[in-house]
């Protein structure tokens, strides 16, 4: 089983979960992140570090974000790796909670 990143990740692009990756799947986009499932290990270690609440055992996605499983698995393979903690983006208080994010995505 893998995590996954959803929606609410969008615009906000916290990053505490790339702290606590033991195996540096988290990968990075312009305002988005997304894990990648052949790493991922399953740990659980990232989903209490999200102030977000965006990331989710593949097996417990809420039904409207299923689709967030092939698009982790996508992007994975052209973003690049990011594993330390930065600064989360400009505006990411506003934007968290914020539904029907996907059509802000930058890929």
């Amino acid at each position: 089983m893998t995590y996954v990143v959803t929606d609410n990740c969008i615009l906000c692009k916290y990053t505490d979960c790339v702290d606590v990756c033991p195996v540096d799947c988290f990968h990075e986009g312009p305002n988005f992140l997304v894990i990648d499932p052949e790493e991922c290990i399953d740990c659980t270690l990232c989903v209490p570090e999200c102030p977000a609440e965006a990331i989710f055992a593949e097996d417990e996605l809420p039904d409207e974000m299923e689709h967030f499983m092939e698009l982790n698995a996508e992007l994975s393979e052209k973003w690049p790796v990011i594993s330390e903690k930065k600064d989360p983006l400009p505006e990411a208080e506003k934007w968290d909670g914020v539904p029907d994010k996907l059509k802000y995505l930058e890929r």
